[in-house]
């Protein structure tokens, strides 16, 4: 993944309402939700929520399908898990870790 698009990913995630959305999509899973839903779940007015859509979608973290005459949007969980394996990469220094980022002990091998 290119650096560009790590930055991209992270300005759109640095807005409350725009992290609330992609939450909301990524519990939401493959199925996704419409505007609508998302408007009534988050109480975010149909105006600003298409500003934030629009956003997600730029930045390569959610995705529109068009059902109908309904847009269903819902998380790229491979962009997202490229995102998180970016900022994860080098962790303890390539040799592993745990989900609290300390570093996994190998264990000595006596000869």
């Amino acid at each position: 993944m290119e650096e560009n698009d790590i930055i991209k990913a992270l300005a759109a995630l640095s807005h409350n309402s725009r992290l609330r959305v992609f939450r909301a999509l990524v519990v939401t899973g493959p199925a996704g939700l419409t505007p609508s839903m998302l408007c009534e779940r988050l109480d975010i007015p149909a105006a600003t929520m298409s500003f934030h859509l629009k956003e997600l979608s730029n930045a390569g973290l959610i995705q529109p399908i068009r059902d109908g005459r309904n847009l269903i949007y819902s998380a790229q969980f491979a962009h997202m898990n490229g995102v998180i394996s970016y900022l994860t990469e080098n962790c303890c220094e390539g040799q592993g870790c745990t989900p609290q980022g300390t570093p996994i002990q190998k264990e000595a091998h006596h000869e």
